[in-house]
């Protein structure tokens, strides 16, 4: 390898030099743990190959970035977890103060009160949403959230079992499979109703009885956007076992919902998105972590907790009291490795819960409520088109089976400015031609018409064809 114009230690006497000290003769045997089919046998093409101006920086990132197309009129009606809400601009403003932007890890807890009581806030306000007591601050992501829930369940009851529905969010699972697979932990799908989506509790006393069970988890509502109704039985039938109840929920959804600490959950977690965080791309998103007060339970949680205290002039003072990570005094016995965790999504979610207050997430989860079950019932109306595909309720995200192909269909919405529903079809073939859609308060009502035209129109056209 030639010496690179951006890699300070790719000299040869340099290398030389460093790979003496640690007493390897070669690069190559840096990575001799990696089958050499992977290894990339030339030089890494990056850049153009030369450095490049600040201005021909800027083109070429703009170039790329003129290829995006962003939804914006209408906005995306795709379901999957994650959905376009509508961001108050209050929310950004505030949390690009520079103190909350810039501001790292608050390892010291005296020149970070501003931070703290922000993060102590997001707290509180997660506590009175799901109504359990002590909440963390916080995951990276919904994802995550769900992996270090099952690995605390198995910490604390010392079994190696987590019982799931079978309608799983498909990317949640992955990461949980992922996770938990070091730690030996088997996670096994539960049956279920076909029509209503509801988990099969039948089966699911069945997959109980062996008592190596640590945890049944559930989603409210559902990654299929419906509400199993039969949420607080499956709680008690995980407590007869002694398994622990994990519920992943629905930020905005407990606006009319009942609260996670009210049907007998351990555990809640949820995917903070809909709180004021936008799509971006993508993320940085923000995993909720929130359990009832057990000893057992606090002591194995993942993350931190900020706390309220006094100083030694009776001041109030917030300062963080639980710390599991691994780079503070935990070391080995850390709960979990997460490190710099997206707290500024925490104190976003603040400000938005904030912004709302009690009255105003009700207000909200009636709208959104309203909105997506109207425009279900809209596409209803058209031939060859049922929604919901599942007859239960749904909150937000609703399934919608079609008797043509749906991928070209979303095809042609595409081509005209509509992005459609998420294809579900191939992870749940039960449910035929079928796709995920999501309706929020920002879908106004000629959005939702514009919608159902041209779903309307395509398949008009689908059928008059000789």
């Amino acid at each position: 390898m030639t010496v690179h114009p951006w890699l300070p230690n790719s000299p040869e006497n340099i290398k030389k030099e460093m790979l003496e000290k640690i007493g390897v003769g070669s690069v190559d045997e840096l990575y001799r743990d990696i089958p050499r089919s992977v290894i990339l046998g030339r030089e890494l093409k990056v850049g153009l190959g030369r450095p490049l101006s600040e201005v021909e920086v800027k083109r070429i990132v703009q170039e790329k970035l003129s290829r995006n197309r962003i939804y914006v009129n209408p906005p995306p009606f795709m379901g999957g977890g994650v959905c376009y809400h509508h961001v108050p601009s209050t929310v950004k403003w505030i949390i690009t103060r520079g103190g909350f932007l810039t501001a790292y890890t608050p390892y010291q807890a005296e020149i970070a009160q501003g931070l703290l009581q922000a993060l102590f806030e997001y707290q509180s306000l997660i506590a009175d949403l799901v109504e359990l007591e002590v909440v963390n601050a916080s995951m990276y992501d919904g994802s995550t959230a769900v992996a270090e829930a099952f690995l605390m369940a198995s910490r604390v009851t010392r079994k190696n079992k987590i019982l799931v529905p079978s309608t799983m969010n498909p990317q949640h699972l992955e990461v949980a499979r992922t996770w938990t697979y070091g730690k030996k932990i088997t996670i096994e799908k539960v049956g279920f109703n076909e029509k209503t989506g509801f988990m099969d509790l039948a089966d699911l006393e069945d997959k109980l009885r062996d008592r190596k069970t640590a945890a049944v988890y559930v989603e409210y509502p559902s990654y299929l956007g419906f509400i199993d109704e039969n949420i607080k039985k499956i709680g008690e039938l995980a407590h007869s076992y002694d398994s622990l109840f994990i519920i992943g929920f629905e930020p905005i959804s407990l606006g009319i919902l009942e609260p996670p600490g009210k049907l007998g959950a351990d555990i809640a977690i949820a995917e903070g998105q809909p709180l004021g965080l936008g799509l971006n791309y993508g993320g940085p998103y923000l995993g909720v972590f929130a359990v009832r007060w057990d000893r057992k339970l606090v002591r194995q949680m993942p993350g931190r907790l900020i706390g309220l205290t006094e100083d030694s002039e009776g001041n109030r003072a917030f300062t963080m009291i639980l710390q599991t990570r691994e780079q503070h005094i935990r070391r080995e016995h850390a709960t979990s490795n997460i490190t710099t965790n997206e707290a500024l999504m925490a104190i976003a979610a603040a400000v938005y819960l904030s912004l709302l207050g009690r009255k105003g997430i009700r207000s909200l989860a009636e709208h959104i409520a309203l909105k997506a079950a109207y425009t279900a019932s809209k596409l209803s109306e058209i031939p060859g088109v049922r929604a919901p595909a599942l007859s239960s309720k749904h909150f937000k995200e609703f399934t919608v089976s079609f008797s043509i192909g749906y991928r070209d269909l979303y095809r042609y919405l595409k081509s005209k400015g509509i992005l459609g529903g998420y294809y579900v079809g191939d992870k749940y073939p039960w449910l035929g031609e079928c796709a995920l859609f999501c309706v929020t308060e920002a879908h106004s009502l000629s959005d939702i018409k514009l919608l159902v035209d041209t779903i309307k129109e395509y398949i008009e056209k689908k059928v008059d064809k000789p």
